[in-house]
Order: C-alpha cells, then sequence, then structure tokens
C-alpha cells in the first residue's frame, strides 16, 4: 500500500526559469518553449529598454502560483570576448564600449538630433562669428 501512496506524492513541476528562442520579437513577444508560448513581458533593469528579436535566445521566468504568467529577462550573450569590467551595447552595426576608462563608439553619431560633426562645425562657426560659443541651436 505504500508504494501507490508514494507514487500518488510525486508531483512532476514544470521547471521556475528556461530558455527558449524569440519567435515574435517585440513586447509583447512570442517564444518557442518546447510549444509557443505569446504575450510575453519584457524586462530589464532599471532605464534600460529592449526588444527582443526573432531568434534571439532568451532566459524565460515562469512566475504565478501556477507558473502562468512567464516573462523574459534577457537574452544570451554572443559575440565577442568582452575583458573583465567591459560593458558592451550594441545593436547590428552600433556599438558603445566601455573599457579601462576609455569610451568607444561606433557607428553614426548625434547629439540632440544633430550628427556630431555637423553639431561640431556649429559651434566652431559660431564662436567664429562672435557668438557665445554655446552651441548649435535645435528646435
Amino acid at each position: 500500500m505504500w508504494t501507490s501512496e508514494r507514487g500518488r506524492l510525486l508531483t512532476v513541476q514544470e521547471s521556475a526559469a528556461e530558455v527558449g528562442v524569440v519567435t515574435l520579437g517585440g513586447d509583447p513577444a512570442g517564444v518557442s518553449l518546447g510549444g509557443e508560448r505569446r504575450w510575453l513581458s519584457v524586462y530589464g533593469p532599471g532605464g534600460y529598454a529592449w526588444r527582443p528579436m526573432a531568434g534571439d535566445k532568451v532566459l524565460v521566468l515562469k512566475t504565478g502560483a501556477e507558473r502562468e504568467l512567464p516573462c523574459i529577462l534577457g537574452k544570451v550573450q554572443e559575440g565577442g570576448e568582452l575583458s573583465p569590467g567591459e560593458v558592451r551595447l550594441s545593436n547590428g552595426n552600433a556599438v558603445v564600449r566601455l573599457n579601462g576608462g576609455q569610451l568607444d563608439l561606433v557607428g553614426g553619431i548625434h547629439v540632440n538630433g544633430v550628427e556630431l560633426r555637423e553639431y561640431i562645425e556649429g559651434i566652431v562657426a559660431d564662436m567664429l562669428s562672435g557668438g557665445s560659443g554655446g552651441g548649435t541651436e535645435t528646435g
């Protein structure tokens, strides 16, 4: 009799977190977790916003009493070596890298919506014309 009761007490629980592949990018997103789950909210650190793209490997946390509320917490880090303490933000061909007291920027650089070269030219022109040197005016 104890063996039949023992079998009833064993329950298989779904894992609390799982790695899945994004099927529908955006927020909310769709993720394949052995079956597709849709309408997953996307979370990130305060002040940081991102949207997963189709094909991204993501970490999904299953919340709620019955783990019925999955959400995306982050993306699997890929590509390139990072030094200890280095931070890299990238999206396509644009990269911001902080490493050893140095800031590297790759891609188009804009200040207040104005291309950096044009912004600097505006400051220089303002200074040469006897202006205050306060920079370019933006609407």
